[in-house]
């Protein structure tokens, strides 16, 4: 009769994984998960990471979406997938009607790869979300929160890519309570329009564009510069912050972006 720890196996990566039943391992991993989502990543969910398999240190991502049948079939694909690819440790759990799959980064499984192999393990119409790389347990905690806000904020915009990116919903993530979005549209957006220069007219001029409805003629009169400058400060800003004042979608996250900068610099300064 099997027990449900075995023998410590020294040849792994994780130097203490331990062997466990079917049983347990489904356990401890919903455990696991449990833990991460509620955002705990102490030494207790690192330890227990550890028996799962999870190196010391690691890089990871997640993917989640609605399963195209069963809850166990899609978790099967997927944990397929990712060893098909040569990949490392993968941590699969359930939220609403999602699952949601925490992925090490290893091998042939870096995210774009591994969401195209698992694709088809969620319901063609319904999103499917790709999260950001981020570290260790504490990463793995924000890993889990953005793709699952992402779903949430989901509704709210069309159409949407497939897969969708966590980054694609900032603001709606933002809006719904989402305090890591607002710290991405804070720290890389926001604080990406400013300088160490007070007469950086960066800002300034993506602002006023957004405030004109998009108008470089508008924005020209407003700044009293050439149309021509309004264009070059604003393709100057496109590649500081990776946002296209130009592009509708774009402009709406820009301007998110700052709204929630200058309410958060005046609260701070107060």
């Amino acid at each position: 009769m099997p027990t449900e720890f075995g023998a410590v196996d020294s040849d792994t990566q994780a130097g203490t994984l331990w062997s466990l039943t079917d049983a347990a391992q489904l356990r401890l991993e919903s455990i696991a998960f449990e833990s991460l989502r509620h955002d705990l990543a102490d030494a207790r969910v690192e330890s227990l990471l550890r028996i799962l398999g999870w190196p010391c240190s690691f890089t990871c991502f997640a993917i989640a979406g609605t399963p195209d049948s069963a809850y166990s079939d899609t978790r099967n694909a997927i944990s397929k997938a990712v060893r098909d690819l040569g990949g490392g440790a993968c941590l699969i759990g359930r939220r609403e009607s999602w699952c949601v799959a925490l992925v090490e980064v290893r091998g042939a499984a870096t995210p774009e790869v591994t969401c195209t192999a698992a694709l088809s393990a969620f319901g063609d119409e319904q999103p499917v979300c790709l999260g950001p790389i981020r570290r260790n347990a504490s990463g793995a905690t924000k890993a889990i929160s953005s793709v699952l806000s992402a779903l949430r904020s989901a509704p709210a915009v069309h159409p949407l890519p497939r897969p969708m990116r966590a980054d694609d919903v900032l603001p709606e993530r933002a809006l719904i309570g989402d305090e890591d979005a607002r710290d991405e549209l804070y720290t890389a957006v926001y604080r990406s329009l400013l300088s160490d220069n007070a007469d950086d007219p960066t800002l300034s001029t993506v602002s006023a564009f957004i405030q004109s409805g998009g108008s470089l003629d508008a924005t020209a009169r407003e700044l009293n510069v050439h149309p021509n400058t309004v264009r070059y400060r604003l393709k100057r800003a496109a590649e500081t912050t990776g946002w296209d004042a130009t592009n509708p979608r774009e402009s709406y996250v820009l301007q998110t972006a700052i709204t929630l900068g200058r309410i958060r610099d005046a609260r701070h300064s107060g």
